[in-house]
């Protein structure tokens, strides 16, 4: 009798819980693994502050049958008193657990998660960058600090996923890195758009609507969306995503008197917006490769996006395989093994 290959168990840990595209990543790839094949966990945080709820990728993995570690100490900002006791508490989380795979997301479960999967004694330690965060606008000596952070995270780790071939080049110049990096795209798969009927009702028949969905942050730059409104009175503008600078970016649209003009919709499935749009706009500061991108382009919309990361790779695409789901866990199944 042939016995059945035992499973390999993975655990991916990610700081917030809250959607944006690392905790889309992260979804996907628990999601999609062979069953028969892999034991499958997610550690994250809340949505970002200290002791956050959590946030929409914990409802999604429940719901979806995984199973998820919430970590109430896991927050986005760095805090010296936090932090032991998140590497502590790592640490006996990956000893109990005994994982034969731990798959790491986000800048800040990179680096602490990376020191605590090696002093637990994990044999496979994958890091998959979303984006450098020293590229972020930043002080000389904060992105020095940051570079070298990250730098560390790589030689922790065993392999490390760039998303894009902008990411790529930058770890193949860090010292001892080259033979530890390589490039697999995020992928999607084919989806029925709805009727974009909520973003249309809301505004006059016939406006041509430029749309942008992500969450609501610095990085993600959407007050340039508004900034253009205030100079082009024939400037309509939908907003989808929630985030930390919602409260800034409603505050300037009132202060503008935009409100018949510019709105923010809070939530939305990209396939139920992306309708709504006659134009999508990604006037990002920083991104790695976005889904919200490759969703637009599928979607045949007339694209603006500021070429920062990944985002030329997709605009001068001519063959958007690459860029499927499928290929995304064929390919990092690979580094499971």
């Amino acid at each position: 009798m042939i016995e059945t290959p035992a499973k390999k168990k993975i655990l991916f840990v990610i700081t917030k819980s809250n959607w944006g595209g690392a905790q889309r990543y992260v979804y996907d790839l628990a999601t999609s693994l062979p069953k028969d094949k892999f034991d499958v966990k997610v550690v994250f945080g809340g949505t970002g502050e200290a002791d956050a709820s959590q946030g929409v990728l914990a409802i999604n993995l429940a719901c979806a049958k995984i199973q998820g570690l919430y970590l109430k100490e896991f927050m986005r900002d760095i805090s010296f008193f936090r932090e032991p006791i998140v590497l502590i508490t790592l640490i006996n989380l990956f000893r109990r657990e005994k994982p034969d795979i731990i798959h790491l997301n986000s800048s800040k479960a990179g680096g602490i998660g990376a020191l605590a999967a090696r002093l637990a004694g994990v044999k496979n330690i994958i890091f998959t960058v979303h984006g450098w965060p020293f590229l972020e606008n930043r002080s000389f000596f904060a992105k020095f600090l940051i570079w070298f952070a990250s730098w560390i995270t790589i030689l922790l780790c065993h392999k490390v996923i760039c998303i894009s071939t902008y990411d790529l080049d930058i770890a193949k110049r860090m010292p001892f890195a080259s033979h530890k990096a390589i490039l697999i795209h995020n992928g999607i798969v084919p989806m029925s758009l709805g009727s974009g009927e909520k973003i249309r009702k809301a505004f006059p028949p016939g406006a041509k609507i430029i749309g942008t969905i992500g969450e609501l942050t610095h990085n993600k730059n959407q007050i340039q969306l508004i900034e253009k409104a205030r100079a082009r009175p024939d400037m309509y503008v939908a907003i989808v995503g929630f985030g930390e600078d919602w409260e800034m970016l409603e505050s300037k649209i009132k202060e503008y008197g935009l409100e018949k003009r510019v709105k923010l919709f809070g939530f939305m499935r990209a396939e139920e917006a992306l309708r709504g749009f006659d134009e999508f706009a990604l006037p990002s500061l920083k991104e790695g490769l976005p889904y919200v991108l490759l969703e637009a382009k599928l979607a045949g919309l007339p694209i603006r996006a500021n070429r920062v990361g990944g985002v030329g790779e997709i605009l001068d695409a001519k063959d958007m395989d690459d860029f499927s789901l499928e290929k995304m866990v064929q390919k990092t199944i690979v580094l499971y093994r």
